[in-house]
């Protein structure tokens, strides 16, 4: 019996953070906000435009401001930055982010790899900066980073993210996401991972955040559809990976992923033409191919968009 499906899926755009920040070409300010404007103009609604971190850490963010101070405000569009600290989140509130996203990793070495502190830690610092953000009239959410595996300490273990996932609910984010941050995480994993976490928080919605790193994104992300998940994130392109993850790759590709949405009857309001124009507008921008599919393969009858 096949799952019951549900006519929409949000599509969240992490290129302009996720995605860029791991390219050896660091793109001007303004190509940032072009690409931005372009991933709105096919439809999207929220999109990660920056990372408000160390700019020593994480160069091709160090614009951040610039970038965001490029964009107008519309009604219904959210720009989320990704902070990691209270000193990010002031930096994003002040910069005018209406939406900002927290990282927060199922293991204690990949966290204090990338934020320098433990798990606990972060969880400690993700309930301020979640209450600042609710008092500041900011849409706060958090994501368990690694939670379907560890570069460094291997396997995960699902009680490990549910309990988490149920610390950080404190916080009263818009959504949980559960990302696969080294593509390491397969369909039957992701379904049951998404089914506990959404038995411990009842009516908590859950965001998904696949890698592509061995050939699993779209898998999963039909995986994470079929069991719950309201929302996925996505790179125009395919482009992206952690700076800090051992043979990163890219995110699941926007494009590739709308086309199998609407292929299978699942709304995004997203426009693929206007995808793969961006796409390839992208590879001109970047001086390389992108690692997407569609921007090679191309489109077929009846997948152009799903309103």
């Amino acid at each position: 019996m096949s799952p019951r499906l549900p006519a929409a899926v949000e599509i969240v755009e992490v290129g302009p953070r996720d995605g860029l920040q791991n390219e050896p070409t660091v793109l001007p300010i303004a190509a940032k906000v072009d690409f931005i404007e372009r991933a709105l103009a096919a439809g999207i609604r929220r999109v990660e435009v920056a990372s408000f971190v160390s700019p020593r850490r994480v160069p091709a963010m160090a614009d951040a401001e610039g970038v965001l101070a490029g964009l107008s405000k519309r009604p219904g569009v959210h720009y989320v930055g990704l902070v990691l600290n209270r000193r990010g989140f002031d930096r994003a509130l002040a910069a005018g982010c209406s939406e900002i996203g927290m990282a927060v990793f199922a293991t204690d070495t990949f966290n204090e790899r990338n934020q320098g502190a433990t798990t606990a830690a972060s969880i400690a610092a993700w309930l301020e900066i979640a209450a600042a953000a609710h008092a500041a009239g900011i849409r706060p959410q958090i994501t368990v980073s690694a939670a379907f595996g560890c570069p460094f300490e291997g396997e995960v273990a699902a009680a490990r993210v549910v309990d988490i996932a149920t610390r950080v609910a404190a916080g009263r984010p818009v959504e949980i996401a559960l990302a696969d941050t080294i593509g390491v995480g397969v369909p039957s994993q992701v379904t049951e991972l998404i089914g506990r976490v959404r038995e411990a928080l009842p009516g908590m919605p859950v965001r998904c955040h696949f890698h592509n790193t061995r050939n699993t994104g779209l898998a999963n992300a039909y995986a994470a559809v079929a069991a719950g998940a309201v929302a996925l994130d996505a790179s125009i392109g395919g482009i992206g990976g952690c700076p800090f993850a051992p043979a990163a790759t890219g995110n699941i590709p926007t494009e590739d992923l709308v086309y199998m949405l609407a292929r299978m009857g699942i709304a995004t309001g997203i426009d693929l033409e206007a995808l793969l124009g961006t796409s390839r507008w992208l590879q001109e921008q970047l001086g390389r191919p992108v690692p997407g599919a569609l921007v090679k393969a191309g489109s077929f009858p009846g997948a152009r968009a799903v309103a």
